[in-house]
């Protein structure tokens, strides 16, 4: 069974909406360090797309190091990486200049962008908390 819920959207690329599911999945709590992630196969036949897509997003996750692959274990979750300070802005660059471009298009004021994105940031952190107190 896959440990995150995904709905697959057209117009993206399959890679990106797994992996992205996966590592907001870790990130929240969902997944912790330690514990397996599914083969390949197995998420392949779970979320119905081609083997050859399900082998990318877990080599884009191990090669990100959400994942470690342990011989004759399997892929199991690893501690989530800590990037130094300077890199974290320089990380997401790219993301921030995109969300701001589509709330601009979209008519949102900066304020409004920064409560959206506070309040993202506490639900992820209240999923992250109810996770651990299981």
């Amino acid at each position: 069974m896959v440990p995150f819920k995904i709905r697959l959207n057209p117009g993206q690329p399959i890679v990106e909406q797994v992996f992205f599911a996966a590592t907001r999945a870790i990130l929240a709590g969902g997944l912790k360090p330690g514990e397996p992630f599914p083969s390949v196969r197995g998420l392949a036949a779970e979320l119905r797309i081609h083997p050859n897509t399900a082998m990318k997003v877990v080599q884009q996750l191990v090669q990100e190091r959400w994942l470690i692959s342990q011989p004759g274990v399997g892929t199991v979750v690893a501690t989530p990486p800590r990037p130094r300070a300077g890199q974290r802005r320089r990380l997401l660059a790219d993301e921030i200049e995109k969300l701001v471009v589509e709330a601009m298009r979209v008519g949102m004021t900066a304020t409004e962008l920064l409560e959206a994105v506070e309040e993202q940031c506490r639900a992820l952190q209240h999923l992250k908390s109810v996770s651990n107190d299981r």
